[in-house]
């Protein structure tokens, strides 16, 4: 029933922005009967047009095509040829091209296949464009959440208000708004990158902008999206692989290793290696040259370790007495 609704001609009684530019004038009595019947035979017939004479126009309401879905839609036409016919009009500017309103896979496919493309043609404004749009994607039952979320949101960049928008996809404006939230808070570039991810619902999506708002999230996004490995991906396992990678808590980045510096007696002989870390100190003292000197230090290790401790718990006192000392004089 909703796919009726599109293809008939009743597409300009949604609501539209008032225009201020006046209705041209019609014929009346048998002329004007006339010519009303004609238009509404062409509207309804549908013609052959060569695939090379039509361009893009309206939104962008497929992000990316499923490869294994697109050849199979090229298979069944090439084997059963178009039963449904696409939606074109007139190009403003070019006369005899035309562009796309609805039936973007067919047309891609047709073309593949070297074959004229089956549509019918109307007389459209861009207002009447991504109505007829809108409504066609509401009849179709595989768009994803995105998708539909990044068709709202290009309207709202085209100056649509909601109440257009919510007309074109037959929602209501409490949805309007729940599909701007997380339309808006993706660039389109990104969402093509990950693709329509048919599998993932408003809370994951709501959950990834979230995410991204973090410092370095989107970085680190980028870089995943550049990886051979991410290409082969389908487009849930895309979305998947994101999330996972903003979401986890970036590694801490390893200090780098400290050079041991080594210690010498007063005629510049190596007497020991002491290397700091952020575990602790160490103390290595070479056997091999140590000509005694290693076990004498560890016999008493213990005494030479209290009298350096109490050296330095002196010294410490000292400096806290000097440092309060300046204080008192400030003030």
């Amino acid at each position: 029933m909703a796919r009726k609704g599109i293809l008939s001609s009743d597409i300009t009684k949604q609501p539209r922005p008032a225009s201020p530019e006046k209705a041209p004038v019609r014929a009346r009595g048998a002329v004007g009967a006339l010519q009303s019947s004609l238009s509404k035979l062409q509207d309804n017939a549908v013609q052959e047009i060569d695939v090379n004479l039509i361009d893009d126009a309206g939104v962008e309401d497929r992000l990316g095509i499923d490869p294994a879905a697109q050849r199979q839609l090229k298979e069944s036409l090439a084997t059963y040829g178009q039963q449904v016919p696409v939606l074109l009009r007139p190009n403003k500017t070019l006369q005899g091209r035309f562009e796309i309103v609805y039936g973007r896979r067919r047309l891609a496919a047709l073309k593949e296949l070297g074959l004229p493309v089956k549509a019918m043609i109307r007389q459209l404004d861009d207002h009447d464009l991504v109505m007829a749009q809108g409504q066609e994607n509401t009849a179709r039952q595989d768009l994803s959440f995105i998708e539909k979320a990044s068709f709202a949101a290009q309207l709202q960049t085209m100056d649509y208000d909601r109440l257009t928008i919510a007309a074109a996809l037959s929602i209501d404006l409490p949805m309007v708004s729940r599909l701007l939230k997380v339309g808006t808070a993706f660039p389109l570039p990104f969402l093509r990158d990950i693709g329509s991810a048919p599998s993932i619902g408003r809370d994951r999506w709501t959950a990834l902008a979230a995410a991204l708002e973090v410092d370095g999230a989107r970085g680190r996004a980028t870089a995943l999206m550049k990886t051979p490995d991410y290409a082969e991906l389908n487009s849930d396992a895309r979305f998947e692989a994101v999330f996972k990678r903003v979401t986890q808590a970036p590694k801490a980045a390893k200090p780098a290793a400290t050079k041991p510096r080594t210690l010498r007696d007063a005629q510049g002989r190596a007497l020991a290696d002491i290397r700091t870390t952020a575990r602790g100190v160490t103390l290595n003292i070479p056997a091999r040259t140590a000509d005694g000197f290693d076990t004498w230090i560890a016999s008493n290790a213990e005494t030479l370790l209290a009298d350096l401790h109490d050296r330095w718990k002196k010294e410490r006192s000292e400096d806290n007495r000097a440092r309060n000392t300046k204080q008192e004089a400030r003030e």
